[in-house]
């Protein structure tokens, strides 16, 4: 009988499982994961501010374990691998033999070695249930003293302004800074930034953009009492957030002979490492997928764990879906390109205030669009740039192309569309 092992409990582990085990309804499969727990980190930030229980976070079933007959260790770390027997090395030196493994340890937060920060008793990440139990006594902390305290958040990605809504729900202002020029700077571009800004602001958040953090201000060992900016600006500091990246968690694997980047672990398109029996999927690449895509890369990499070929045929996973401060705002593709290095790349745009639309294309082909205010839209772009259809048929504006321009519908009512 078949064994698997599945590092990690998270979408691609999770999911992993429920496929290993459609596809194999005989074989021993065995989950490990440090986390207690099955949940969803992205919407920790609405367990923060108390509109979801623990119990809300979670996305299986409450038989996940006898559904899917898995054995779960929970609480474990695997600390080690030993390739050639084929054992997986847990705390305690504790050993599991595997057929076939996957890792998918996904990633942790990761603290830039800013002067004077290591070690600080009032800094922490926002990645995990023990986080956000800390952010929520740091939360009341502030609230008791009437707002004096002050929290600062490094980093406007998806993870920091997750963070930064989350305490104004429980009324709550932070203090944002990031070396980029603008919040969401890798899903917006400054035009659709500027609405989130603006309606931080409106809110009471202080916010610094464009400045590097270039040392935390402490008494010795003690805490962080300030945050010095790059622009000289010194920022009251009670406690200290980090978002502004993450790493992923390889640590174990080294000297283990498998191939790794300088982002994470290297896997291809069915999700095999350079080890015929070892596979990878989610954020233990180093690439950051979104949910979504780690999903199907677990489900990728079962497949071909069971002896079934299956590809990751769409890497086109740079879509992100937001709403803000009742903002909402859709981002796929490449939405911030460089003109300069390339000339070829067109932008058009249609602002009508509330209503902001962008659509980037390059020879008749869209790579990249914004949507905020009205996402109806979406369905359309989306469907234009996972087939790269060549928009330049049709002799009409781009924000009016719908799906009969290249769409039909034949007798039995399927849609075909014709090349």
């Amino acid at each position: 009988m078949m064994r698997y092992i599945v590092i990690g409990s998270s979408a691609a582990g999770v999911n992993a499982v429920r496929e290993l085990r459609k596809r194999d309804k005989e074989a021993e499969i065995i989950l490990i994961s440090k986390d207690e727990d099955i949940y969803s980190r992205c919407i920790l930030h609405e367990y923060l501010c108390g509109k979801r229980t623990k119990e809300r976070l979670r996305f299986v079933e409450d038989d996940f374990e006898t559904l899917y007959d898995v054995k779960w260790l929970k609480g474990r770390e695997v600390t080690g691998l030993d390739r050639e027997k084929k054992e997986v090395i847990m705390d305690g030196e504790e050993r599991v033999s595997y057929d076939k493994l996957l890792i998918a340890t996904g990633s942790h937060t990761f603290f830039p070695p800013i002067k004077n920060m290591a070690g600080a008793p009032n800094m922490i990440g926002f990645r995990n249930i023990d986080d956000i139990e800390v952010l929520k006594g740091v939360a009341q902390d502030v609230l008791d003293s009437g707002g004096e305290k002050k929290v600062v958040v490094l980093g406007s990605g998806l993870v920091g302004i997750d963070c930064a809504t989350g305490f104004l729900e429980l009324g709550v202002k932070v203090i944002l800074c990031d070396f980029a020029g603008w919040l969401l700077n890798r899903q917006l571009d400054e035009r659709a930034a500027k609405s989130y800004i603006d309606a931080f602001a409106a809110r009471g958040v202080e916010q610094h953009y464009g400045v590097g953090v270039e040392q935390v201000i402490r008494d010795g060992d003690g805490p962080i009492a300030a945050v010095a900016l790059s622009d000289g600006t010194e920022i009251p500091c009670d406690f200290f957030v980090v978002t502004a990246g993450v790493r992923s968690n390889v640590e174990f694997l080294k000297d283990t002979g498998l191939e790794l980047s300088r982002f994470g672990l290297v896997y291809d398109a069915q999700g095999r490492t350079n080890d015929p029996d070892i596979f990878g999927a989610g954020d233990v690449s180093g690439l950051s997928p979104i949910w979504p895509v780690a999903v199907k890369e677990g489900m990728i990499a079962a497949a071909n764990m069971a002896g079934e070929k299956a590809e990751m045929t769409d890497f086109f996973a740079s879509k992100s879906t937001m709403r803000f401060l009742d903002i909402s705002t859709m981002s796929l593709g490449d939405v911030n390109p460089n003109l300069e290095e390339d000339p070829d790349i067109r932008v058009e745009t249609l602002d009508q205030g509330d209503v902001y639309k962008k659509i980037v294309h390059k020879d008749g082909k869209i790579i990249g669009a914004l949507l905020q205010g009205d996402l109806a839209y979406g369905g359309v772009l989306q469907q234009m740039i996972a087939r790269k259809i060549d928009v330049r048929k049709v002799k009409k504006p781009l924000f009016d192309i719908d799906y009969s321009d290249f769409f039909h519908t034949k007798e039995n009512f399927e849609f075909t569309y014709d090349e």
